[in-house]
């Protein structure tokens, strides 16, 4: 068995730092990934595209997060989808974690 299953809290399992995105893989299958990330305020990923479906669950803080020229401010608890090949990019407008789950089929 490669993971013991036993509960998390999982805003804790990673942590901000400053003037940083911090990343945790908490899932990594040729079928998709969890990854779980910490944005310092001011922090961004600059537009880009992605092959496959993406979906961003709000943990803590607030974001925006940009798709297709589309601006979405979301906040602790909401979700959005970015689609595949669509253009997107994400900014902390205060510290934000997000869980990013990609589908990859």
């Amino acid at each position: 068995m490669d993971h013991v299953a036993k509960p998390a809290i999982i805003s804790k399992l990673v942590n901000y730092q400053d003037d940083s995105v911090v990343s945790r893989t908490l899932i990594e299958k040729e079928t998709g990934t969890v990854t779980l990330f910490a944005f310092s305020k001011g922090q961004a990923l600059s537009e880009h595209t992605a092959p496959f479906d993406a979906m961003v669950h709000i943990l803590d803080g607030k974001a925006e997060i940009t798709i297709s020229g589309n601006l979405n401010i979301l906040g602790s608890g909401q979700m959005i989808i970015m689609p595949a090949n669509e253009p997107h990019a994400l900014k902390a407008t205060e510290n934000f974690k997000m869980l990013l789950t990609m589908i990859r089929s």
